[in-house]
């Protein structure tokens, strides 16, 4: 029989021993946990002092590098001068020389409004009648206009009312596309969204200049021309011709011969990415690009217009294109000094014995490039050639390297 007596010393007996095992089984597990909770943290504080440290030395270098590439990047000749006074760019607008007691400008007509783009054209006097209208165009749509007298007869546009409110800049004998080279510069027409490039024999009656703007933007078109009315223009590639039913074309379709010819599938010049000379439109980006592109002995820019996808900022299929909503007349008239038969009375025979230097000019032009071409592919065939040829050396000097190892190790054993 158990003693009842007992019983609760040996309960508090058992307590007593079942709190010291906790505590022996408690105590080291808290003390590991303890030594490893002091390490992990001394590991971390250190990882984090040194993240901290790189941090505060890496803003510093990035610092010491904006610093560095501000001064560095900063325009040849200006790193003396204080950096707000740093002007890096201009434009062509016009400023009045005097000004009067109430604050009036003299003569100058000074705009409200500044221009955001800028129309350019190479003029000769003979062509006076369209470029009248270009001009009365583009002034009304708040542009800024340069001329570019190529026959240095400034004179005689003082009689237009506009002629003081526009830039002359003349030159004997020299193309737009040279004046282009050295007086529109992209730091120059830094300040204008888009740069118009036409020649002077061009009928503007159908065109608008700010509803040819505004539907470049909305189409994203870096290099466009305004298409051209095939009823009264001399039309030379199918791809300016004016599209009746859309408003922006950017490619063009032609029954495929001998494998020439466009389909949906081309993606090269003249079938799309493609616009011609004589009214090209740039964006200030693509313009920057082309600028570049325009050689120093460039006089006509035949063949220039194949290689315009390259400054396209993107794919030229899609940032290259026609507008067909607004178009105008190619009239093609002998400019820079030709003759205008058309104009010149002379009787029939003394007309069919004339001779078109230009097309001479042209042809010439034509066979240089054509030799370029020729050239460059020679070169790029003999660079394949050696490459390939050096290829095949290396490969027969290892292989008889190997060969000769060989068989000297098999004498010798």
């Amino acid at each position: 029989m158990p003693d009842i007596k007992s019983s609760p010393a040996r309960t508090v007996l058992a307590d007593s021993n079942s709190k010291k095992s906790c505590l022996y089984v408690i105590f080291p597990g808290a003390l590991l946990l303890f030594v490893v909770f002091f390490f992990t943290s001394s590991i971390y504080s250190q990882s984090y002092r040194e993240k901290l440290s790189s941090f505060k030395n890496g803003v510093g270098q990035n610092v010491h590098t904006y610093d560095k590439c501000r001064k560095q990047c900063r325009p040849s000749g200006s790193e003396a001068l204080p950096q707000g006074i740093v002007s890096s760019t201009s434009s062509l607008e016009l400023r009045p020389l005097w000004m009067s007691k109430n604050g009036h400008h003299f003569q100058l007509n000074v705009k409200v409004k500044p221009s955001t783009s800028l129309f350019a054209m190479a003029v000769g006097i003979k062509q006076k009648d369209l470029v009248d209208k270009m001009v009365k165009k583009f002034l009304a749509s708040n542009f800024t206009v340069t001329l570019f007298h190529y026959d240095g007869n400034v004179d005689e546009w003082k009689k237009f009312k506009w002629n003081d409110d526009v830039v002359h800049i003349s030159v004997v004998d020299q193309g737009k596309w040279w004046f282009a080279k050295r007086f529109l510069h992209p730091d120059i027409v830094a300040e204008y969204d888009y740069i118009f490039l036409w020649d002077e024999d061009l009928g503007v009656e159908n065109f608008h200049p700010e509803k040819y703007v505004s539907i470049v933007k909305e189409e994203g078109l870096e290099i466009s021309q305004p298409a051209l009315d095939p009823t009264k223009s001399e039309v030379h590639h199918q791809i300016t011709a004016r599209g009746r039913r859309s408003k922006v074309h950017r490619r063009t379709f032609k029954t495929v011969i001998d494998g020439k010819g466009c389909d949906g599938s081309s993606t090269a010049p003249p079938c799309t990415g493609w616009i011609e000379m004589m009214a090209p439109v740039f964006s200030r980006a693509a313009w920057r690009c082309v600028w570049y592109m325009i050689q120093n002995d460039l006089i006509h820019a035949w063949g220039l217009d194949m290689q315009l996808g390259y400054c396209s900022q993107g794919d030229r299929t899609k940032n290259v294109g026609v507008v067909d909503a607004e178009y105008i007349v190619h009239y093609n008239r002998p400019t820079l000094g030709g003759t205008d038969d058309k104009t010149t009375v002379k009787n029939v025979s003394d007309s069919s014995q004339e001779k078109d230097h230009r097309v001479d000019k042209k042809t010439h032009h034509l066979s240089e490039v054509k030799q370029m071409q020729l050239t460059t592919t020679i070169q790029q065939l003999i660079i394949i050639e050696t490459k390939t040829l050096w290829r095949v050396s290396k490969g027969i000097m290892v292989w008889f390297s190997q060969w000769i190892l060989s068989h000297f190790y098999s004498i010798k054993v």
